[in-house]
């Protein structure tokens, strides 16, 4: 099986690339810029800004043919964590979405000939429990929005993708002790990694369209 997991120099991304290395999978692991070194010979680098569709081109153009049997959207940021909605300028609206929504959409869309020509492929999108209208509780606003929409993406790729085989899955990874989730966070990166892993090995055209935590457990949307 080959993974190609985007933003994997960090966090999340990261914890999934060891694990996933430690599996014994080939791990197709993309960054903007920093390349962990523990990593380097363990992981194939690809250079891509998941905000740049010239960046997209460029990955799609060196992995022309190479068949990829699971993408992991994982790329994400929250630029608002430390502000007020008074500093919600547009800008980080627009940046926030340019990375949490179109981005997992360009990698999707970049990649789809490379998972068409794998067995039974399927693309995981790392999204949020705050994504859920079901579970608001206020604050995180542009976060929350973004996450919400790229879960509403998914349950529409499912659809659009069904005809050709290709299940898409949107996963919440847990309140992780990562840059982003901070030091009070309940849950560890490799924990993480290993509950996502689990439920992105489940996913099939059945269960496409799924929104659940990396714990197994179905979120509301």
């Amino acid at each position: 099986m080959s993974v190609l997991i985007t933003g994997a120099n960090r966090g999340i991304g990261r914890a999934l690339a060891q694990a996933y290395v430690a599996l014994g999978e080939a791990v197709i692991g993309t960054t903007r810029h920093d390349i962990p070194a523990e990593l380097k010979d363990a992981v194939d680098w690809q250079i891509l800004d998941v905000t740049d569709d010239g960046s997209f081109k460029a990955l799609a153009a060196r992995l022309d043919g190479r068949p990829i049997s699971t993408v992991i959207c994982n790329a994400g940021i929250f630029l608002e964590k430390h502000l007020s909605m008074d500093d919600f300028a547009p800008d980080l609206w627009a940046k926030t979405f340019a990375t949490n929504v179109t981005g997992p959409f360009l990698t999707m869309h970049c990649l789809l000939p490379n998972l068409q020509g794998a067995k039974e492929p399927k693309i995981a999108v790392v999204a949020s429990d705050y994504a859920s209208s079901t579970l608001a509780q206020g604050g995180g606003l542009i976060y929350r929005s973004s996450k919400a929409a790229v879960v509403n993406l998914v349950a529409n790729m499912a659809l659009d993708l069904a005809p050709i085989g290709v299940a898409v899955g949107a996963y919440h990874p847990g309140w992780v002790q990562t840059d982003m989730g901070g030091a009070d966070a309940t849950v560890s990166p490799a924990q993480s990694a290993s509950g996502l892993i689990a439920g992105i090995d489940a996913l099939n055209v059945d269960t496409s369209g799924c929104y659940e935590s990396f714990d197994g457990t179905a979120l509301p949307y």
